[in-house]
């Protein structure tokens, strides 16, 4: 056995007779053999020492907080906390977050910083406005829930499966200790949305897939997710039958050539639809209208042909405008034989651009002497 000593950064609990007697500050105490396994200390007459760091939670494996905080020095130099049921208990310490305790009683150690304390009723899932915020950062996620909502959206909350309240955007956080708290986003700004459509066979069983844009607006955000168990899904619902029938009225023909009236036709469908879904159905159009692989092929054969033979009808009119003009210039030349000389000396300057040299005599007429030249004539 030696001296037992307890530094500035402890504490001491004694013990007599398996009781709990007074808190022993720093010093030296009597003569104490320590337990290998354990901070505990034993004395003579039944006394032991348990020695604590003070500093955190007061705690101890010999005696409960409430034991502990019937005497007057551990009060003096402790902070106690008592939570009840149906609260959570905050600590802070220095104004910092420091720790969140369920029910029950605690005492920590103030010679370390200043101990205060929050209590929260999580009967009720309302987080207070000002309940600061870090909390959250560090809290367990299974004792609250945090919601947010997007810029240019409804919230809509949900309590234990009942619509609570409408929330606006930005973060929200809730006690769910003993409540389950669902949210769901509605957008309040004007939306749009491609409709993928199945395969619809036209009156002439072509199977063909529409797609289709379509914008609209929430108008009764709350009528719409508690009264319709799928708006939107009841949208592409509406949208998809509308195709159905009007695409099964006509042929693939008929469709391709209208595509303004198909989409008349589903902006009128869908707007007839919007009300009961609480929306209102701003426009309405046909995207794409895709045709089966073996269809665009024959199109895509039909369509050249079609080029070919606008391109040989313009080659030919071509080719009779130019014999039309010829057999007028032709005329003109028999008529009038200045203007046939003139066209022979047009056309003997164009073949002399492409001659290299030629050779005439100095008898007769120079121009008989060329025209005989390129032409092969002899005199």
């Amino acid at each position: 056995m030696k001296k037992l000593i307890i530094q500035e950064n402890q504490r001491g609990l004694l013990f007599s007779g398996g009781k709990f007697a007074r808190l022993l500050r720093p010093g030296k105490y009597g003569m104490y053999r320590k337990d290998e396994k354990r901070h505990i200390y034993h004395g003579l007459f039944g006394k032991t020492v348990e020695v604590v760091n003070n500093f955190g939670l007061v705690s101890s494996t010999q005696a409960d907080v409430k034991t502990l905080l019937k005497d007057a020095d551990v009060r003096s130099e402790t902070a106690e906390l008592v939570v009840a049921r149906g609260e959570l208990g905050f600590r802070f310490v220095d104004g910092a977050y420091a720790g969140m305790y369920t029910p029950g009683v605690y005492a920590f150690w103030n010679t370390h910083g200043e101990n205060s304390f929050l209590k929260a009723d999580v009967t009720t899932p309302y987080v207070p406005e000002d309940f600061p915020g870090e909390v959250f950062q560090t809290m367990r996620v299974d004792f609250y829930e945090e919601v947010t909502i997007s810029e240019g959206h409804y919230g809509l909350l949900y309590i234990d499966g009942k619509f609570e309240k409408q929330l606006p955007a930005g973060r929200h956080f809730f006690w769910k200790v003993n409540h389950e708290i669902l949210a769901h986003e509605l957008p309040a700004t004007p939306t749009e949305e491609n409709l993928v459509g199945q395969e619809i066979l036209t009156a002439d069983k072509v199977s063909l897939r529409i797609n289709c844009v379509c914008e609209y607006v929430v108008t009764d955000p709350v009528r719409a997710d508690t009264e319709v168990s799928d708006w939107q899904g009841s949208l592409h619902l509406a949208a998809q039958l509308a195709l159905r029938e009007y695409i099964g009225r006509f042929k693939l023909d008929e469709i391709l050539a209208d595509r303004e009236g198909l989409s008349a036709y589903l902006l009128e469908k869908l707007r007839a639809r919007a009300p009961a879904l609480f929306v209102e159905v701003r426009s309405a159009a046909v995207k794409d209208i895709i045709l089966p692989g073996e269809i665009r092929e024959i199109m895509n054969t039909v369509l050249v042909a079609e080029k070919r033979a606008q391109a040989n009808l313009i080659a030919r009119r071509e080719e009779v405008a130019s014999t039309r003009s010829l057999l007028n210039t032709a005329k003109l030349m028999e008529e009038n034989a200045t203007l046939y000389k003139l066209k022979e000396l047009e056309y003997l300057e164009r073949i002399c651009e492409h001659v290299d040299s030629l050779t005439l005599g100095g008898n007769g007429d120079l121009l008989a002497q060329l025209t005989a030249a390129l032409t092969g004539r002899k005199d």
